[in-house]
């Protein structure tokens, strides 16, 4: 039976179980393009020789025993567009990276640059001559003979514990059901077609099983080829993974840190199913792919599983999780009220939550929201619920944002249930006179903090009036309850407000907002304002700057329009690039606006707070929440992201048929501040069962990665409107780099069961300033011209003269950044690497060229310098010898940076707190300078982004270093491992590095 190879077809048309099946494919032979360096492309038929000793092509003008490569020859085999020719301007936009590779021979590295129809005979022809590559000096057996693998053991044993009769023979129900066992999210059908089908290739139908039969269905049925191909890049032997191999797939790949072989070794035993492979520290590919499966290996990082940031802070400077309509299960008109919302939504870490207080029928007060509502809920019910609750999912403090609609008698009935209730729990202190902000969530760990109206301090009656707030009178309005109109004239609404309730609001007294300016002459740290969401929409757009001043100092809560009627909800990134820390939202309504809200909130242990960027916190900074590019100080990061393939996804909800076949592709969103809100799909996997491949890279540029949220959503195309199928929200803080599997949820944001997507992750920094440039077009025009950032002009002499100081300090740190960042991907592109590779791939990569010749020239790095100089001893081919230049250049870029970096670091920090000097007499300043009105805004703006300028830049410069010497330290462990390293005892510890320079204080 022929063999066939592919990836993205029907599981059951599946045959790339092994390197076998790879290499049957070769030695058949396939088309493919061969590229020249002029850019051509023509079309060869290669195959691999009957003796698997060389890989020929036909027709050619070379005689044949010249148009071949032998496989002793090959120093590697580079996946994508790796090469000089691969790269150049005219060829780049033809054909996807994943259908391009490269085959590095000869004593002179030479490249033959290949193009394939698609990414699965590529990863065919890659990884079979890998393998072969391996075992160059020693001819391969003729696949599929030989010792059975490890794995084909385990099977075989498995099938025996299941052959409880020692038939030889197992029921085919019992089969389906074992198979089912092992792979669970397979479906039943899946698994009984494959043994029909197997059964009638081999001519042996009935209702039982042999083992051969067995093993080669669950070898068919359980081997994902992209991970298959995973292992063999990482393995030494192209079988399984030893624990060095696992070390080395765990540090380069996955970029952890400190991996040890003990850590290893827990690996295999914890995941490797084989007795032999646990006791041998071998992790096959069973073993392999429940690793990557687990949760010791998820895509959102452990650290944030629990409460990671500082908690010490203002309240004023955390985003928190707050809810809107929480008694409602459905929505807001035709809604039911019903004591079950407040329990979810404390469960899920809410730490605001809305209180509207009626009249009740009884005498006392109840909740609801529901103008059609067949029964409302008591407030003393409400309380007593948010007192067993109120800390089950966080022990950090939960507001109560109380909304008055009940008579002043009932009122006192409410404060007496919550004293009675709530007891040591509710914070009562008053507010510290002499203090600037909020206590922090820390200070106030395990209190309730009551929002709300206040009575003045000049009334000295058990009740009096108080400004109402909007929020409630239009389902006032549908209830029949019009008669507290607002006065003539449009001033605000009056109610009354009992004392009692009155002594219960602390911190977060509500208050009208007039305008910015009479805020920030006027307002106290403990009085809030309530914004409707068009109200802070128009700030948003209009004066977004003033918004994030405002919000640095006080808390400020958005809640949806009244015009919701469906109890939809408003998007929280948009109130939350200005800084506002409440945007209440409808929990019991699913969907994109509530996954952003929850994936965002899982940040921080899921505590419900969730530190604002340093950026919208400090006193003096600049902020341009609509910004459409890089922010000052802020470093832009760019996201590579490969959407690989998915696993068990299910059908899209309402879909009909039984027979009926997913489509899926696969759309991810960034969202945050304006320049940074993107979407990119994939293309659609045609006829792709539950399992599609789609082996598609994306990319993203993050230029505020603090507020950036990433969203996977995977939609049917086979549907008008895009059938929702599954989606998964998570910020981008929290992603961890390398080979990950994405846990999908349903709309509704519960998980689906073994329903995943496998991707990779890299991040890296983005090269250079401005906006993201492409190498194409950079060869074309000449060189990219270096962007500097400089300081802008406040109109104030003596000031202007401070800043006018760091000009030169500025170009250095830039040009410092600058030239070791382009002399390293210089060096990585040499090395047919990625940008996104770390310098221990780049080492390790050379290592292997060296490693993979008779006749390799000596190349050495000297450990015993802490800039280890790369040596070649004797004559070097020319590619090697460009590589050696780049790292020349590299590490020289390197020492000039580590050695100039404090000082010039020391200039910056100076000009900073030089011009932070002026801060505080700034409005003494501008007034002896007569600046008013847009001029005088003109100057704090240019000021602001001063400050925000050096100091970013300082970080920057800061963070520069320390990665520089991290490379140093990767570069002489890397060297050591490989064996191109001499001197080795000198290996510097990080420890014994010199010490990175001092954060900067805010």
């Amino acid at each position: 039976k022929k063999k066939t190879v592919s990836f993205s077809s029907m599981p059951n048309d599946r045959k790339i179980n092994s390197t076998a099946a790879c290499i049957s494919l070769m030695l058949e032979g396939c088309e493919l393009k061969k590229v020249r360096s002029n850019s051509r492309m023509y079309s060869r038929f290669f195959v691999l020789d009957a003796d698997m000793r060389s890989v020929r092509w036909e027709p050619s003008k070379k005689d044949s025993e010249k148009a071949k490569i032998e496989i002793k020859s090959v120093k590697e085999v580079r996946v994508g567009k790796k090469t000089p020719v691969l790269r150049s301007n005219g060829l780049s936009d033809q054909f996807p990276d994943e259908c391009a590779f490269s085959i590095i021979y000869g004593d002179n590295y030479e490249s033959l640059d290949l193009v394939a129809s698609s990414a699965d005979v590529v990863s065919a022809w890659v990884m079979g001559l890998r393998y072969l590559v391996s075992y160059g000096k020693h001819s391969p057996e003729a696949p599929g003979t030989g010792h059975p693998s490890l794995r084909t053991s385990w099977i075989s044993s498995v099938f025996d514990l299941a052959d409880l009769e020692k038939s030889g023979r197992i029921p085919v129900s019992r089969a389906v059901q074992l198979i089912k066992a092992l792979n669970p999210g397979m479906k039943t059908s899946t698994i009984e077609l494959k043994f029909k089908e197997l059964q009638k290739a081999s001519e042996r139908p009935g209702t039982e099983v042999a083992c051969d039969l067995f093993v080669e269905a669950y070898c068919e049925l359980c081997t994902r080829p992209e991970i298959f191909f995973l292992l063999v890049q990482f393995s030494s032997n192209k079988e399984y993974l030893g624990v060095k191999d696992l070390l080395m797939f765990l540090e380069v790949e996955q970029g952890m840190e400190g991996v040890t072989e003990e850590k290893c070794l827990e690996i295999v035993s914890k995941y490797e199913p084989s007795k032999e492979g646990r006791e041998k520290g071998y992790l096959a590919i069973d073993g392999f792919t429940r690793y990557l499966l687990s949760a010791d290996c998820s895509i959102f990082d452990p650290q944030h599983r629990k409460v990671c940031q500082d908690m010490a802070q203002p309240l004023s400077h955390y985003y928190i999780s707050s809810a809107h309509s929480a008694c409602l299960l459905e929505d807001n008109f035709w809604g039911r009220s019903d004591i079950s919302g407040y329990i979810s939504a404390l469960g899920l870490g809410c730490r605001s939550i809305e209180l509207v207080l009626w009249d009740g029928p009884e005498g006392e007060p109840v909740v609801y929201t529901s103008p059609s509502a067949a029964s409302c809920v008591p407030f003393r019910a409400v309380v007593g619920l948010i007192d067993q609750h109120a800390f089950t999912a966080s022990a950090y403090p939960l507001i109560l944002c109380l909304v008055v609609r009940c008579s002043a008698p009932q009122q006192r009935l409410a404060a007496q249930c919550l004293r009675k209730t709530l007891g040591e729990k509710l914070y009562l202190e008053p507010p510290n006179p002499v203090a600037s902000y909020l206590p922090s969530p820390e200070e106030l760990k395990g209190r309730i903090l009551i929002k709300g109206k206040k009575l003045p301090p000049t009334c000295e009656d058990s009740e009096g009036e108080v400004s109402d707030e909007e929020e409630g009178w239009e389902l006032a309005r549908r209830l029949g309850q019009e008669d507290r109109e607002a006065p003539e004239g449009g001033g605000l609404r009056r109610v009354r407000l009992s004392r009692e309730l009155s002594e219960l609001v602390s911190l977060c007294q509500a208050v009208p907002f007039q305008d910015f300016e009479s805020s920030r002459r006027g307002q106290r740290y403990w009085e809030m304002c309530s914004f409707s969401e068009v109200e802070a929409g128009r700030f948003a757009n209009e004066c977004p700057a003033e918004l994030v001043s405002y919000n640095k100092r006080f808390l400020s809560r958005v809640y949806p329009s009244p015009m919701r009627i469906d109890a939809s909800n408003m998007n929280p990134q948009d109130f939350w690039k200005c800084g506002c820390q409440m945007v209440a939202m409808n929990y019991q309504t699913p969907g994109l606006m509530m996954d952003l809200n929850a994936g965002w909130f899982r940040q921080n242990g899921a505590c419900g707070y969730v530190l604002r960027p340093a950026i919208m916190r400090e006193e003096v900074s600049y902020f341009s929440a609509n910004a459409k590019d890089s922010l000052p100080g802020v470093p832009a990061q760019l996201l590579h992201l490969k959407v690989i393939s998915g696993q068990n996804l299910p059908k899209p909800k309402g879909s009909g048929a039984k027979g009926e076949v997913v489509e899926p592709y696969v759309c991810a969103e960034i969202h945050g501040i304006p320049a940074d809100c993107a979407e990119h799909r994939t293309k659609t996997a045609l006829q792709s069962g539950d399992n599609p491949i789609f082996d598609e890279s994306l990319e993203f540029q993050i230029n505020l990665p603090e507020l950036a949220v990433l969203r996977f959503v995977v939609l049917d195309d086979d549907y008008i409107g895009d059938e929702f199928i599954a989606q998964y929200t998570i910020p981008f803080e929290c992603l961890q780099p390398g080979y990950r599997h994405v846990p999908l949820q349903s709309l509704a944001g519960e998980p689906l069961p073994h329903a995943t997507l496998f991707v990779h992750v890299a991040i890296t920094d983005r090269r250079g300033g401005g906006k993201g440039h492409r190498r194409g077009l950079a060869g074309r025009r000449g060189r990219r011209v270096r962007e500097y950032t400089s300081t802008k002009a406040t109109g104030i002499k003596a000031i202007d003269e401070v800043f006018r100081t760091a000009t030169q300090p500025l170009r250095e740190a830039t040009d410092l950044r600058e030239n070791v960042q382009n002399a390293l991907v210089s060096f990585k592109e040499l090395c047919g690497l990625t940008p996104a590779a770390n310098m221990k791939q780049c080492i390790l990569t050379v290592s292997t060229w060296l490693l993979h010749s008779d006749s390799a020239p000596s190349v050495t790095l000297n450990l015993a310098e802490q800039y280890p100089p790369m040596e070649a001893q004797g004559p070097i081919p020319d590619l090697l010898r460009k590589v050696l230049t780049a790292y020349e250049t590299m590490i020289q870029t390197s020492r000039t940076l580590i050695e100039s970096a404090d000082a010039v670091y020391g200039k910056l920090i100076q000009a900073q707190q030089a011009g932070m000097d002026f801060h505080k007499e700034l409005h003494r300043i501008e007034t002896k300078e007569g600046l008013r009105g847009r001029k005088l805004q003109k100057a704090l703006e240019s000021f602001a982004w001063n400050i925000t300028v050096l100091k970013g830049q300082a970080d920057l410069l800061k963070h520069a270093k320390a990665e520089a010497l991290d490379n140093l330290w990767q570069i002489h462990n890397a060297g050591q491992s490989c064996g191109i390293g001499r001197n080795g005892s000198a290996s510097p510890e990080p420890s014994r590095l010199p010490a990175p320079l001092e954060p900067i204080p805010e």
